[in-house]
């Protein structure tokens, strides 16, 4: 799970230098998304390790923020419906970024939680 908590976090970093080229290098907080994904991939990184309560506690950290980040943009979610509904907002893009974070995040969040009970599952 470490390996995929890294690709998670490259991904978003991918995904914030995306938005912040996008909207023409004018909107910093489009690297949000970027930062997330440096601490996912951070912590992806340290969990790589034999040593199994140094890898459960950096994912457990990771998960965190991973649902953290999901908590945070659920109100992006409602906004890009409306935007699909003909709604109009003045920065599409940033909601459009929030929203791909959004469900990036709780995939993630889903994955880690699927590995967690089968790790508890495999030590029963």
């Amino acid at each position: 799970m470490a390996k995929t908590t890294v690709c998670y976090g490259v991904v978003l970093i991918l995904l914030g230098i995306f938005g912040f080229v996008a909207t023409g290098h004018h909107a910093p907080t489009a690297l949000i998304p970027a930062f997330v994904g440096l601490i996912l991939a951070i912590l992806g990184f340290l969990a790589i390790t034999e040593d199994a309560k140094k890898r459960m506690l950096f994912m457990h950290i990771a998960v965190t923020v991973g649902l953290l980040g999901f908590l945070s943009t659920i109100p992006y979610v409602y906004k890009y419906i409306r935007m699909l509904q003909g709604w109009q907002y003045p920065r599409p893009r940033a909601i459009e970024e929030a929203t791909a974070m959004s469900v990036l995040l709780l995939i993630f969040v889903i994955f880690c939680v699927r590995s967690f009970i089968a790790a508890r599952r495999a030590r029963a």
